[in-house]
């Protein structure tokens, strides 16, 4: 039986503990960061070693390449890729989205090449003035509309390579204050506001297969608890208003927005209506806790999850898109923000 989880490893190996404990727990999936990272052949290694544990040749591997600051493949064995907004300022919001998807047709191909088949991109969440800039560049802009034009070409780019896009962070990270890894941000903007601003992204491609929740206090909407543990959001903002009906997943529990033992987090989570929990750093002790609060994968969830799936069918696979060429990608891509440098 598979866990609605997905977890961390905590090197670019794995222990014979860590194989042992997968085995046992069946996640659904794994996610790889900078710590698991060295080399094109020790990565495809790693993937290959993680889903052996789960006996599941198309076990979701995830990572967060985003590119800007937000990339775990990096030089010297991958290229860099330019942050969200760059691509903004090369092609502006005609020309920009092309630009756009080229650049994630490109890490689709990184990512693919070594295993990885999820990419948590892109991030929808729309700054506002004033905001704690981890969002920052990483958004494509400050207009819901470009947003949602940007996300759709970067989540097109990525399937096109075979990887599932997971779009960030639901309902909405732009007016946080605070840095949610490490503070709880609390949002006093209305429903109104709120509504016609940072949901128009999230609406807008609403029919992608993945999500990942916000960390986020939105007063209007329920006064006490994030989004990520928050029924009403969930069920009225997220299933509702925007109408999503993919693979909400958590952020990484182990954030310090989130409050209680990992094992209450990851309680809160599901009660509040999301399908997958993840916990990204490894910690066994920490996993532990999450995985005695996780539930089997099961109806709707067990049905999202293998809608998510079916997206990467052969069927809709990358060898039966055009040829692809990387390195006219890759010069094409150079040419477009070069022209705007």
């Amino acid at each position: 039986m598979t866990l609605a989880l997905i977890l961390g490893c905590a090197g670019p190996t794995l222990s014979p503990e860590e194989a042992a404990f997968f085995r046992e727990v069946q996640p659904w999936g794994f996610i790889l960061f900078k710590r698991n990272v060295e080399t094109p052949e020790q990565v495809r290694a790693l993937t290959a070693a993680l889903r052996e544990t789960v006996g599941r040749a198309d076990a979701p591997i995830l990572i967060d390449q985003e590119g800007g600051r937000v990339q775990r493949l990096t030089r010297p064995h991958w290229q860099a890729y330019p942050s969200g907004r760059a691509y903004l300022r090369a092609g502006g919001p005609e020309g920009g989205p092309a630009l756009a998807g080229l650049g994630a047709r490109l890490m689709a191909h990184d990512l693919a090449q070594v295993g990885i088949n999820v990419d948590c991109a892109p991030v929808l969440d729309v700054p506002v003035p004033g905001a704690h800039d981890v969002i920052g560049d990483r958004a494509y802009g400050t207009d819901p509309a470009v947003v949602a034009a940007f996300g759709r070409a970067v989540a097109e780019g990525l399937m096109a390579g075979g990887v599932l896009p997971v779009i960030k962070h639901m309902p909405g990270h732009g007016r946080a204050g605070a840095d949610s890894h490490h503070a709880l941000p609390v949002v006093e903007a209305s429903l109104a506001e709120l509504d016609a601003h940072d949901f128009r992204p999230f609406r807008a491609l609403c029919d992608l297969p993945m999500a990942m929740s916000a960390h986020v206090v939105f007063r209007a909407l329920d006064p006490e608890s994030p989004a990520t543990t928050s029924a009403t959001i969930i069920r009225e903002i997220v299933r509702g208003r925007i109408g999503f009906d993919g693979l909400l997943m958590t952020d990484d529990l182990s954030m310090n927005a989130l409050s209680g033992t990992f094992r209450e987090r990851a309680a809160a989570a599901f009660r509040a209506g999301c399908d997958i929990g993840l916990h990204c750093n490894g910690v066994r002790a920490e996993m532990e806790e999450v995985v005695a609060a996780s539930p089997v994968l099961a109806g709707e969830a067990l049905r999202r999850a293998d809608a998510a799936l079916a997206r990467l069918s052969p069927a809709q696979g990358p060898q039966n898109a055009p040829a692809f060429d990387p390195a006219e990608a890759r010069a094409r891509l150079d040419a477009g923000l070069a022209t705007a440098a």
